[in-house]
């Protein structure tokens, strides 16, 4: 088989997702609908679940509103709140053209986590609204996932709520792009034999994922003088005029360019990745944003993470073929799959079984290490560096991690031991899995109509 003929059958099958996604979505007409918990032994049981039986365990949580996370599902219920603004690769599409992906986040939270979440497209881009719409949103909700919400507003609401509201609000784009970042880093850097605190690394875009990323990699001891951040005019640097100037806007960006490349290079992405060891790259869809000639000018065994959505920054074989050992991108269907699947279920999860009030970046930090260790304990490789969505028990492992890191922090409104927090979150996420297979056994799912 000629070269040119399997670059054409990775690219037809790079293609087949969003080809079936066109089919499918109009068939089954959603993704998510509710369905009860609770029995309905005959329609005697609507007074003990409706009127009048209900009114005692609503005066009860009038007496006590922390009873709401026993008499209710709010304990295990999140909010994925976005405006459209900013969705994937696909930029401001509006509220309405967001609600297939918000959708599909609440199908990972329930499957891969066993929480329970609600698809809510805002249809505002006004920051201040948004943080208001939110704290209206709190007493039904145990956490808040923030969704596609563009930069630099992403960071003022996130930092808001977080502030002021008492259950846990997270910007998946920012903490949880963060949290499994850094595991498949952690795991890269040990393959190819290179320290965190040493290494030079570019990161290309600085939006809101790669400015969380670099918060959380700083924390976890990269050094901010061996990084270098590149945006859509160039290379940040002290020297940036254009940033000084709007430091109002995004004081973010701008306190990257005083923080991080102290020796004030300039230019674009070519020059900022030569002489790199890794590339964090989370900019425009590719494949043609970095070119393979970049990708030679870095030093060898080279890591990069090209994961923009829907198509990476540039295809990972010519990634590969322009010198880089270990690539990684945000898609499945491709090794290395660097993206938030494997990381929020978890992390929500475990940070729900504690009823904690916010979740950390120390608890991001003890979810990327269990990512990493759980892809270790199988045996690391260049095509693996991080675990893929397959091994459900990892989810679990997470969760545990993330629950006692609450714990220990204070955040916490419920103490467990690490065996209370593993059978809790084995439960839920077995039951969530069993559900599904059930509902398609028995056809109430129907089976996918072949295509």
């Amino acid at each position: 088989m000629s070269r040119r003929t399997t670059k054409e059958e990775l690219l037809a099958k790079a293609r087949k997702p969003a080809e079936n996604a066109m089919r499918l979505h109009p068939f089954y007409k959603g993704k998510m609908q509710s369905v009860p918990k609770c029995v309905v032994r005959s329609l005697d049981d609507f007074a003990i679940w409706y009127t009048p039986g209900v009114a005692e365990p609503c005066k009860a949580i009038k007496a006590d509103k922390e009873k709401v996370y026993e008499y209710t599902n709010k304990w295990n219920t999140v909010a994925v709140v976005s405006d459209g603004s900013r969705v994937l690769g696909l930029g401001d599409i509006g509220p309405e053209a967001g609600m297939p992906v918000m959708e599909g986040k609440a199908l990972l939270f329930k499957y891969l986590g066993g929480v329970d979440a609600v698809a809510i497209c805002l249809d505002t881009r006004d920051a201040d609204e948004i943080i208001k719409a939110v704290k209206w949103l709190q007493p039904s909700f145990g956490g808040i996932n923030l969704e596609d919400i563009a930069s630099p507003k992403c960071f003022r609401i996130l930092d808001t709520l977080r502030r002021e509201m008492d259950i846990p609000v997270w910007h998946d784009d920012q903490q949880g792009t963060a949290a499994v970042t850094l595991a498949g880093l952690v795991n890269a850097l040990k393959v190819v034999g290179k320290k965190k605190e040493e290494v030079s690394l570019t990161i290309i875009g600085v939006g809101a994922a790669n400015i969380a990323i670099s918060r959380v990699l700083f924390a976890d001891g990269f050094k901010p003088e061996n990084t270098i951040f590149v945006d859509s005019k160039g290379i940040l640097h002290a020297g940036r005029s254009d940033l000084e100037e709007k430091q109002v806007q995004n004081p973010y960006k701008w306190d990257l360019c005083l923080k991080t490349n102290p020796e004030k290079r300039s230019g674009g992405i070519a020059e900022a990745l030569k002489g790199a060891d890794v590339c964090v790259a989370l900019s425009r869809s590719g494949p043609d944003a970095i070119l393979p000639e970049w990708i030679k000018g870095m030093n060898k065994d080279a890591v990069a993470f090209v994961c923009a959505n829907p198509i990476p920054e540039i295809w990972p074989w010519d990634a590969k073929e322009a010198g880089a050992r270990i690539v990684a991108t945000g898609r499945s269907d491709f090794p290395n799959q660097v993206n938030n699947s494997i990381g929020f279920p978890a992390i929500f999860r475990g940070a729900l079984d504690v009823k904690a009030r916010t979740i950390t970046d120390e608890m991001c930090i003890a979810a990327a290490y269990e990512l990493a260790g759980c892809a270790e304990d199988h045996g690391l490789s260049e095509d693996y560096v991080i675990p893929t969505m397959d091994d459900w028990q990892v989810f679990v492992r997470e969760a545990v991690a993330v629950g006692m890191k609450a714990i220990e922090q204070g955040v916490a409104r419920e103490t467990l031991s690490r065996q209370e927090l593993t059978q809790r979150a084995d439960k839920m996420i077995r039951e969530a899995k069993e559900i599904t297979e059930l509902l398609m056994k028995s056809g109430l799912i129907p089976p996918a109509p072949e295509g």
